[in-house]
């Protein structure tokens, strides 16, 4: 039986069972496209010097208090976290991408807790490498993975609350077809199927978002709507981002 190297898991019940698998020769690439994910590389762009992911509202407390000169960014129920959820400290970003580009950013460490995407950075902390992706990166995470494509390959939709997301499913199916050669053969069938909605859908991408269950909850909120056609850009930003050891998320050439 031919080992399967390239697999995609679409929910985050599958964050559990990561921590019991052993990582420590698999390349992770997570996304969360509406909008964890989207929102880092965007941070990234403008000249973040890192992006640290936690999982909860008091720990970015916490990290806020030994290091005040880091930014606060994370959301609840798509909301921006306020005063009310956080010891009365308004966090300076909600998580929405297109809020990185009013702010200058260059050197700035940016702390970010959101509902799914951190859950879903953290639940693979243990990889060898692991690498933070969206549709605003695709091509860069894709050649970084395809110039020495790595003999496990696991692709992380973080979902929405405990289910599949349509985006990060297409998103996942995006990056198992630019790599599609190099693992065909030793590919799962969640690989095979997200792949297959991904050439379904690819040539009409911002409608496909506006489908998704966290589409059309951000289309109905004034403030947020705008982030979906934002996220569903392609290749906006020549850049990888990688989280190292440290849980930091920075830049890599």
């Amino acid at each position: 039986m031919t080992a399967t190297n390239l697999e995609v898991l679409f929910t985050p019940a599958d964050f559990d069972v990561l921590g019991k698998r052993d990582l420590s020769d698999t390349t992770c690439v997570v996304f969360d496209v509406l909008r964890a994910t989207s929102s880092i590389v965007t941070a990234l762009s403008q000249g973040a010097r890192s992006v640290k992911p936690v999982l909860t509202i008091e720990e970015a407390l916490d990290m806020r208090a030994a290091h005040p000169e880091v930014l606060l960014a994370g959301e609840r129920d798509g909301l921006r976290i306020e005063g009310n959820l956080s010891n009365n400290v308004t966090f300076d970003f909600g998580n929405s991408p297109r809020e990185f580009l009013d702010r200058p950013l260059t050197g700035r460490t940016i702390v970010i807790t959101t509902t799914n995407g951190t859950r879903a950075l953290r639940a693979c902390a243990n990889a060898q490498r692991i690498l933070v992706s969206c549709f605003l990166n695709l091509d860069r995470t894709a050649g970084a993975l395809a110039n020495n494509p790595p003999a496990k390959l696991l692709v992380i939709c973080s979902g929405t609350f405990e289910e599949a997301a349509y985006e990060d499913t297409l998103a996942a199916g995006a990056l198992c077809d630019r790599l599609w050669k190099s693992y065909d053969g030793h590919a799962s069938d969640s690989a095979l199927m997200s792949r297959k909605l991904w050439l379904q859908e690819s040539s009409l991408l911002e409608q496909a978002l506006r489908e998704a269950r966290n589409g059309r909850r951000l289309l109905t909120r004034p403030a947020l709507a705008e982030d979906v056609a934002f996220c569903a850009r392609l290749n906006v930003f020549p850049l990888v981002a990688e989280m190292d050891s440290t849980r930091g998320i920075t830049l890599k050439s």
